[in-house]
């Protein structure tokens, strides 16, 4: 399938930018992208992650930049730098994220909410508001990296939840602005994503395991982050408004209207999840 534009989008010789390309997913990205020809313009604040990746791949196709996506000023920078060492910007991918640790709305710490907020909502306006006019010139691409997590149920972990689903509408209005001009945006969601960010949630974290048991079989099925990027890398060249990874969550993802509805009343009633509310309450009463 070729998408609403009828043919194949090729990134040889593009610019395309990728937030959060320091490790995880969007390293295995940038990696696959230069291997398709692509001409990069890497983001993260981890300035050795870059360091690895650039010289893995060599200076002439890569622009390397450490920057914050919660920085506005920084993040319209890193666009001025990347039309200033190219001439153009093609494709932007919002890919940076962070979780906070696993808390109840009762007991979280809001500081990590807005900082959550800040990076997973916020920073996808940062990063992607300073690229449209030239990917809209070059007529362009846009990816919104956003989770399976945006449509999941939410307890013990609503900052990220609630982020990506904010991440989610923000990729949907791109589709519907960016179109009439010509150029196109996607929205990108994974489920559980073998990275740094997931180990420290799901196995390193009792409570996260807990989590991880309660979904269960076939939804808590891992993916590795090069299956992830494949995925993106794909989209793009597809103009897909929308790419799931792994498949077994696009059922869930057409049906969550009646899913979540259903789902919502059986884990309200469901002792394990009870059990892991009080245990996430009595973590917190023990730190304060």
């Amino acid at each position: 399938m070729s998408g609403w534009f009828g043919k194949k989008y090729d990134v040889r010789d593009r610019v395309v930018m990728v937030t959060g390309a320091g490790q995880g997913i969007g390293l295995a990205l940038a990696r696959r992208l230069h291997d398709q020809g692509a001409r990069l313009a890497l983001v993260d604040l981890n300035e050795s992650g870059l360091e690895v990746v650039a010289s893995s791949l060599g200076a002439e196709r890569v622009l390397t930049v450490v920057a914050d996506v919660t920085d506005r000023a920084a993040m319209a920078g890193v666009v001025a730098r990347t039309l200033e060492r190219y001439g153009q910007l093609d494709v932007v991918v919002a890919n940076a994220g962070v979780t906070p640790p696993p808390a109840t709305i009762r007991t979280m710490d809001l500081a990590d909410y807005d900082r959550v907020v800040a990076i997973n909502q916020t920073g996808v306006l940062n990063t992607v508001q300073p690229a449209l006019d030239a990917v809209i010139a070059a007529k362009g691409h846009v990816v919104v990296v956003a989770s399976c997590a945006a449509f999941s149920p939410g307890v013990g972990g609503v900052g990220y939840m609630s982020s990506k689903a904010a991440a989610e509408q923000i990729g949907r209005a791109l589709k519907l602005e960016l179109a009439p001009h010509g150029a196109s945006a996607g929205v990108a969601y994974f489920g559980f994503v073998d990275t740094p960010l997931a180990t420290a949630t799901l196995d390193d974290d009792p409570v996260g395991r807990r989590l991880d048991e309660l979904l269960g079989w076939p939804l808590n099925h891992r993916i590795s982050a090069d299956a992830a990027a494949e995925s993106i890398a794909d989209g793009i060249s597809e103009r897909a408004g929308a790419t799931v990874a792994p498949a077994r969550w696009v059922p869930y993802s057409l049906l969550r209207g009646v899913l979540n509805a259903g789902a919502d009343r059986v884990l309200a009633r469901d002792r394990r999840v009870h059990e892991m509310v009080r245990d996430l309450e009595a973590r917190a009463e023990t730190r304060g």
